[in-house]
């Protein structure tokens, strides 16, 4: 027996992304960038290489412990990732 799939939304958007790769002290970033006019003007953040992503803005970079977290990073790794991404976003 098969289900009728409910979607709440299913939707395209064209979106620009942008592809880097940058060497810290101690870690390397590979991440993908995705801009789109969702998510009120943030920016999908993904790290390739550590399979993590999150919806970033500015507000964000701010909060403490946000990146450590999001991206399960030490203090020195992320202050890197957020000096990156205060430029890029």
């Amino acid at each position: 027996m098969e289900e009728e799939r409910f979607f709440l939304y299913d939707e395209q958007e064209k979106s620009d992304t942008r592809f880097v790769s940058f060497m810290g002290a101690t870690h390397r970033h590979d991440l993908a960038l995705v801009k789109t006019s969702r998510y009120y003007g943030k920016t999908l953040v993904l790290d390739i290489q550590g399979n993590r992503f999150a919806i970033i803005g500015h507000d964000d970079l701010e909060e403490p412990g946000y990146l450590e977290h999001a991206f399960n990073l030490n203090e020195i790794d992320a202050e890197e990732l957020r000096e990156f991404l205060r430029e890029a976003i």
